[in-house]
């Protein structure tokens, strides 16, 4: 009986304490943002690839340096790439018109050769017409003489088409040879990995012996002298992100400082992975040092009432209700939201006295 009236009073107690915890909605400033996680990266910044599959025989800067555009950073071992140029070489000077100039020669003899046969043939001919005329001879071999002059203009024909037709073959195989030598020397010169843009070696991840792919990089490189944020944004609130929009962020490099920036641009393509969305944004207050990957947490700001009635999130019921005194329940009407009070539109005022619900 004594246990019964102790849990009694225990509950009664609890429950006027609950009454008890009960608040005036205030005016104040709320500001509603969405958040977002992500890193520090440099401008320009770009992972370095490979364009060929092979050993790394020696790395060309250390991190740290700055390098410009074009100047080698790795160089990757190229004896097969060095040897097949050879051969493109030896192909070339082979396939050139000058090393044929014998075939052509052999051919314009032939030509001139066939024509001195033509031009004999053709005064035969005309021999034995004038002959036939004059009743001298037979007709056989006067047809005989006008068959062995056109043989002989089809073989001088001939020969001239050899010869034109020689010349376009070793013109194409000159162009083709000079064609697969310049295929030959930008192979070679894909083993020297080279920076795209001025800036800084901020990381090498290969070392001489180590194997290179086309599909893992090798190097990260970025302009040091100014830095961006990549941010991550849940689809379900992508929607309310528009350029321009202020953003406040904290790093765990400067703990306890809060530092600004703003939303330049919006990735519109979705990773299907973590269902969200890149946001890039520049700083607008930096602080003194910054480096590459330097990981931060943002609020975006969607937006800002200077002077807003509001009341602690944990005193809204579901579906916008507040509780009042004699348990009575009040539609409200929401406005702007933070992490930690709403924003009330419509339904009470600041004299009204709310109480917080059982959780």
């Amino acid at each position: 009986m004594v246990k019964i009236k102790f849990l009694l009073f225990a509950f009664l107690l609890f429950s006027c304490k609950k009454k008890t915890e009960k608040i005036n909605p205030v005016e104040e400033k709320i500001t509603e943002s969405v958040y977002a996680s992500g890193i520090i990266k440099s401008d320009n910044q770009y992972q370095v690839f490979s364009l060929v599959n092979g050993l790394v025989k020696e790395v060309l800067v250390a991190e740290g340096d700055v390098v410009k555009k074009g100047d080698p950073i790795i160089r990757v071992s190229d004896i097969t790439a060095r040897l097949n140029n050879e051969n493109a070489q030896i192909a070339a000077d082979y396939s050139s018109v000058a090393a044929n100039a014998d075939k052509l020669n052999a051919l314009k003899i032939e030509i001139s050769t066939a024509k001195a046969k033509m031009d004999n043939d053709a005064s035969l001919a005309q021999r034995q017409r004038n002959l036939w005329t004059q009743g001298i001879g037979t007709r056989n071999e006067m047809d005989q003489r006008e068959l062995t002059y056109k043989n002989s203009i089809n073989a001088y024909e001939a020969a001239k088409l050899r010869y034109t037709d020689l010349q376009k073959q070793l013109n194409f195989q000159a162009k083709q040879s000079q064609k697969n030598l310049q295929i030959a020397n930008n192979s070679t010169a894909d083993y020297i990995i080279k920076s795209e843009t001025n800036g800084k070696v901020y990381t090498i991840l290969k070392e001489k012996g180590e194997m290179v792919n086309t599909q893992s990089p090798v190097a990260i490189v970025g302009d040091a002298s100014g830095f961006m944020l990549e941010l991550q944004v849940d689809e379900y609130d992508i929607a309310r992100i528009q350029p321009g929009q202020k953003i406040l962020l904290s790093m765990d490099s400067y703990k306890g400082q809060l530092f600004e920036a703003v939303v330049k641009k919006i990735n519109p393509l979705m990773n299907a992975q973590s269902k969200s969305f890149t946001v890039e944004a520049v700083f607008t207050k930096p602080p003194p040092a910054l480096y590459p990957n330097l990981t931060t947490e943002a609020n975006i700001v969607i937006a800002v009432k200077e002077k807003a009635l509001t009341i602690p999130r944990s005193y809204l019921l579901e579906d916008g209700y507040v509780l009042l005194a004699n348990d009575e329940k009040r539609k409200v009407t929401i406005g702007l939201k933070d992490y930690q009070k709403v924003e009330i539109l419509t339904g009470i005022t600041v004299n009204d006295i709310i109480y917080k619900p059982e959780q």
